[in-house]
């Protein structure tokens, strides 16, 4: 939420203001344990896990991001619930009188849990004392700029997995460190920041030697949001998608309860995208109150847990939408549809238990301890695949020599299956980035013809050549790119964890085209980055049945 937005809404009456962030049900079942062993050992085993609700919030400019983080070294899945207090005062009032009946300020248990519609996640459902808020309070789901990568976060300094302390920010208040108030003025801040939209940005760092706030006394780089596949949305519409739609990165809200459930699993120093962007008080307060006060408070709850525990998400006592047991199954294993003969997107396999011969372009499958994606069936047993998380801090000019190291390390079984690719490719120079015409977003160029030589560059079987790993070419990408293609979508482009990737085929002798953790084809020129690197590609080969 933009200030000049803000600008155009200032009320009039003076606003008691307040939104608060509480973190509960965060039940960690992945906590260090001992381990004793017959020969009279004792070992510990220290694997740190866990995630960490990040809540930051302006109320000048009524900005409100709200998403998590995994700062640890497994998986997690994470679910969010809202609730709101909205209470007015006339200035001859001696009390206030809370916009709900039976709610108090001061009892956050009681407030209102915040229920979309079955079909409308923007409109709260109205059967429910959720919908008095409509009228009020107006909340802006999702993150979504047009033609822009995904917003920048600091990363938590607080590693404690027993710690149920948020990341909040700028006027944002944890429930332990504001030790509960909800009077607007006591703070609650855990997290650097002012709150205001896109506060952080790309290559900044913070030091927390002090500590400042709670947490380790180590400086942090900041780190970016997971990009949204789909707006947030309720179980009905998630219902509706086609099974192979169905896990991503996105929020799905079981509307029975308002638990928002982040659909995938939130790997290793990922964070996801916002649930909520923005909450806006709309102009009928100024009318409800008149010359008065208003307090209202949004109430954040977490729920965090390993994927093998996500049964606590069940077993919580509520009644919970008829499909979420077979959604919670599906963030476990990577997938919601019956994939034939093929392993689980997350199970590691053999290189015999697969049947490329059925897979569809862009499955996720892991193979021999890696992650790949499958990208198109090339007939006669053929088959191209990618590894689906780029190798960071890799230069565009080394790129070779870190995709044959990758390739020398891989198991004997999979380099038996790899075919010959050309020693040499002709990428040619795509120079004039003015030059193309790009469909939206800077997804396909409509005009590549216009440029021979980049545009025959399209990787292919070569027996003259050498079996090895390879770069995919800007053709590559594009002939791959679009609906039931190996790269369905932008967010289908970027690499596994939010990661880019270089292209074979330079701009120029300092500028490099790569695939952004946007999903959009630019140049860049050649650097090192941890967020990003080289893609190694594989044609490989199993006898058709």
């Amino acid at each position: 939420m933009t200030p000049e937005k803000k600008k155009q809404r200032r009320l009039r009456n003076l606003a008691l203001l307040s939104l608060l962030l509480l973190a509960v049900g965060g039940t960690f079942a992945f906590q260090a344990f001992n381990q004793r062993a017959i020969n009279d050992r004792l070992n510990e085993v220290d694997i740190n896990v866990g995630g960490r609700v990040h809540d930051y919030y302006n109320r000048d400019t009524e900005n409100k991001d709200v998403f998590v983080e995994n700062y640890g070294e497994r998986p997690i899945m994470a679910r969010i619930r809202l609730s709101e207090f909205l209470e007015t005062r006339q200035r001859n009032e001696a009390n206030f009188t809370p916009l709900v009946a039976g709610t108090s300020r001061d009892d956050v248990e009681n407030w209102t849990t915040w229920i979309p519609s079955a079909g409308n996640i923007n409109d709260r459902e109205n059967s429910n004392a959720s919908n008095a808020f409509d009228q009020y309070a107006s909340l802006i789901f999702g993150w979504e700029r047009s033609g822009q990568d995904a917003p920048w976060y600091m990363p938590t300094f607080n590693h404690d997995n027993l710690d149920l302390r948020t990341a909040a920010a700028g006027h944002a208040r944890d429930w332990i460190e504001g030790n509960g108030a909800t009077d607007a003025v006591t703070d609650g801040a855990t997290h650097p920041g002012d709150g205001i939209d896109a506060y952080w940005s790309a290559n900044e760092n913070f030091d927390n030697s002090g500590p400042i706030w709670p947490g380790e006394e180590v400086t942090n780089q900041t780190a970016q949001n997971l990009q949204q596949d789909r707006a947030p949305m309720t179980m009905n519409q998630w219902s509706n998608l086609p099974n192979e739609d169905k896990i991503g990165n996105f929020w799905v809200v079981d509307h029975n309860t308002g638990w928002a459930y982040w659909a995938n699993r939130l790997d290793s120093e990922q964070a996801s995208s916002y649930l909520l962007d923005a909450a806006e008080m709309t102009a009928a307060i100024e009318d409800k109150v008149f010359n008065g006060f208003y307090y209202y408070g949004i109430h954040v709850e977490s729920g965090l847990v390993h994927p093998d525990q996500h049964e606590e998400f069940l077993n919580d006592g509520e009644q919970h939408h008829a499909e979420l047991a077979d959604f919670l199954r599906g963030i476990q294993n990577g997938a919601m549809y019956d994939d034939g003969p093929n392993p689980l997107p997350n199970e590691d396999s053999a290189p015999a238990a697969f049947d490329f011969s059925t897979m569809r372009p862009g499955r996720i499958f892991t193979m021999a301890g890696e992650q790949y994606r499958y990208l198109e069936n090339m007939g006669s047993g053929n088959h191209m695949i990618i590894r689906n998380e780029a190798i960071g801090n890799v230069h565009w000019n080394s790129q070779n020599n870190r995709i044959n190291e990758w390739y020398d390390d891989l198991e004997l079984a999979v380099q038996a299956m790899v075919q010959p690719v050309a020693d040499n490719f002709e990428t040619g120079h795509l120079i004039n980035d003015s030059s193309i015409i790009w469909s939206s977003g800077r997804w396909i160029p409509t005009n590549l013809s216009d440029f021979t030589e980049v545009a025959i560059d399209v990787t292919k079987i070569d027996t003259s050549g050498t079996s090895r790993a390879f770069a995919l070419s800007f053709a590559d990408v594009v002939r791959l790119s679009g609906t039931g293609l190996g790269f369905p979508s932008h967010a289908g482009r970027v690499g596994g964890r939010n990661t880019w990737w270089w292209l074979r085929t330079p701009m120029d002798s300092e500028r490099f085209w790569h695939v952004s953790n946007a999903g959009q084809l630019h140049s860049r020129r050649t650097d090192s980055s941890l967020s990003g690197g080289t893609r190694p590609a594989l044609i490989i080969h199993q006898t058709p049945n």
